[in-house]
């Protein structure tokens, strides 16, 4: 195959970039880690209040592990590495209280909205909530 030699590819490279699969998978990491922001961005504008969805935390940990991918397989940076070998940890561990909260909300008799494990009344219609408001997390286990 002949060398492009037109804009965007000069000497065979595009952008000045020598591209490998490694290099995809580090800019893929990238993406996925920066394209959070306008998750969070779009979720706070929709509720008027500061929002993490669940879905910024997924993409949190497939951009850092595919940054660690790249660290480890193509950099071979100890610098790198050390920033993305741990940062699953809280990633994980915040979709965990993320879904206990869901599993935890109870629905409005009167209307159906989801309601806190805490409320007592709806926050849409006021009825007042019947049911436990204990989150699982908080239940003891005897057995």
């Amino acid at each position: 195959m002949p060398p492009l030699d037109h804009f965007p590819w000069i000497n065979g490279k595009f952008l000045g970039i020598a591209w490998s699969v490694w290099k995809v998978v580090g800019w893929l990491g990238n993406a996925v880690f920066f394209s959070r922001f306008f998750v969070q961005w779009y979720a706070t504008e929709k509720r008027k209040q500061v929002m993490v969805p669940a879905l910024f935390w997924w993409l949190s940990i497939a951009g850092s592990l595919l940054l660690l991918a790249y660290a480890i397989f193509y950099k071979h940076d100890s610098v790198f590495i050390f920033a993305y070998a741990f940062t699953w940890i809280p990633y994980i561990r915040n979709l965990v209280i993320h879904h206990r909260h869901e599993k935890a909300q109870r629905p409005c008799a009167e209307c159906g909205l989801l309601s806190a494990p805490t409320a007592s009344y709806c926050s849409q219609c006021g009825v007042k909530l019947s049911g436990s408001a204990i989150a699982p997390e908080h239940i003891s286990r005897t057995s």
